[in-house]
């Protein structure tokens, strides 16, 4: 009987030190760990499953590539995606005129048609694909998220927003492409920041140490900035 006096106070014991957890380890002090990497994510930054690394602003594992496409390589995935619709455009413009004459033709056998049947079809649904495939990602950059963000929306302690990186559609097409439009159409790299922390167009405050430093920040032209100056994101997702 002795025993049972104590499961109320092991009970309260038991509240107090979850609730302790919850507040002050889980919502003050969190941060994104990656348990695979044992290393701290920052913001936008997932782990691969597939290739087994943490990405920066990681947008997709691309099948075709055999790689991820994030932070580092994300304009030259784009400017992949142009030049592969405009090849497929050239091909398709050129072959066509020579497969209606080979097709009315009597005068070429079967297999010239066949093979130009299949180049003309194939191009044509690579053609139509790479032409949806490039529009959704310009919508991304206009938008200013990644394929992950649009799926699901980055979460802060306030709750998810999934329009929190967006600060305009000029800001968004210059953090991919870079200051130099002169470099927006060449594979090279050009694009600004570090992968590591973005603007926000909210007014909010830095709760983390190791996100902000714990700055206090405001809300600058639609843009987030800390008391350095440099801009910080507090997203929290997975």
């Amino acid at each position: 009987m002795k025993v049972l006096r104590w499961v109320p106070v092991l009970i309260v014991t038991a509240v107090v030190v979850w609730s302790y957890y919850a507040y002050v380890i889980q919502l003050c002090l969190s941060f994104r760990f990656c348990r695979h990497c044992q290393l701290i994510k920052p913001d936008r930054c997932h782990h691969c499953s597939a290739c087994q690394i943490c990405v920066l602003k990681m947008d997709h594992h691309c099948l075709w590539l055999n790689n991820c496409i994030g932070f580092s390589n994300y304009k030259f995935f784009l400017l992949f995606l142009l030049y592969s619709l405009l090849y497929c455009l050239c091909i398709v413009t050129t072959v066509t005129p020579s497969f209606i004459h080979l097709w009315l033709s009597r005068l070429f056998d079967s297999s010239a048609k066949l093979h130009v049947l299949f180049l003309t079809l194939v191009s044509s649904i690579f053609l139509v694909t790479l032409s949806c495939l490039l529009l959704f990602h310009c919508w991304l950059v206009a938008n200013n998220k990644t394929t992950l963000e649009w799926l699901s929306a980055p979460f802060f302690p306030d709750g998810p927003d999934g329009a929190a990186f967006d600060v305009s559609v000029r800001e968004n097409i210059l953090q991919v492409f870079g200051l130099d439009w002169r470099l927006w159409l060449l594979p090279v790299s050009s694009s600004q920041g570090d992968g590591h922390s973005f603007p926000l167009r909210r007014r909010t405050t830095a709760h983390h140490p190791i996100t902000a430093n714990g700055a206090e920040c405001w809300e600058q032209e639609g843009i987030v900035v800390s008391q350095q100056g440099s801009p910080v994101s507090i997203a929290i997702d997975d």
